[in-house]
C-alpha cells in the first residue's frame, strides 16, 4: 500500500495509526509522530477493534442520497438554452446570465436556480460556455 503511491493520504495515515498501535507506541507518541489528533488516533483504533481493518481504513461510506436539482427535461432545455444565441447585448452566455433567462423561461416551472447548479449541468453534458461549436 505504501510503495504504490497509489492510495489517498487519510488511508494512509490510517493504515500508519495502526502499524504504531501495533508497534505498542502510546496514542500520544503516534499522534505526534504523524501530526495528527489524538482523538484521531482513538477513533482508528477504536474502528479497528469493532468494525475490522477495512473499516478502519476506509471509514464509514457515505449513505447521503443528493436530490436532482433539474429532472431531464429541464435539462434538455437549459441545453437548448446554451446552444442558442446569447440576449442582445452579450457576446457569449455567463453561468450568471443563463441562471436567470432559465428561471424566467415559461416552459419551466422553477423558482430559482444557482449558477452553481448551470455549470455542473453543463459540465455532464461536455457543453462549454466558451466554445462557439456547441450548437
Amino acid at each position: 500500500m505504501f510503495s504504490s503511491g497509489t492510495e489517498k493520504a487519510r488511508k494512509l495515515t490510517r493504515a500508519r495509526i495502526l502499524l504504531k498501535a501495533h508497534e505498542k507506541w502510546t496514542d500520544e507518541e503516534i499522534s505526534q509522530a504523524l501530526d495528527v489528533g489524538n482523538v484521531t488516533v482513538y477513533r482508528i483504533r477504536k474502528r479497528y477493534v469493532e468494525e475490522g481493518l477495512t473499516f478502519a481504513l476506509e471509514g464509514k461510506p457515505s449513505v447521503r442520497q443528493y436530490e436532482r436539482k433539474l429532472d431531464g427535461r429541464q435539462e434538455a432545455h437549459l441545453v437548448a438554452l446554451v446552444c442558442g444565441p446569447p440576449p442582445a447585448g452579450y457576446a457569449n452566455w455567463t453561468l450568471r446570465l443563463l441562471a436567470d433567462k432559465f428561471v424566467a423561461l415559461e416552459a419551466i416551472d422553477i423558482p430559482s436556480i444557482s449558477y452553481e447548479t448551470i455549470r455542473q449541468v453543463l459540465k455532464k453534458t461536455n457543453l462549454s460556455l466558451g466554445k462557439i461549436s456547441n450548437g
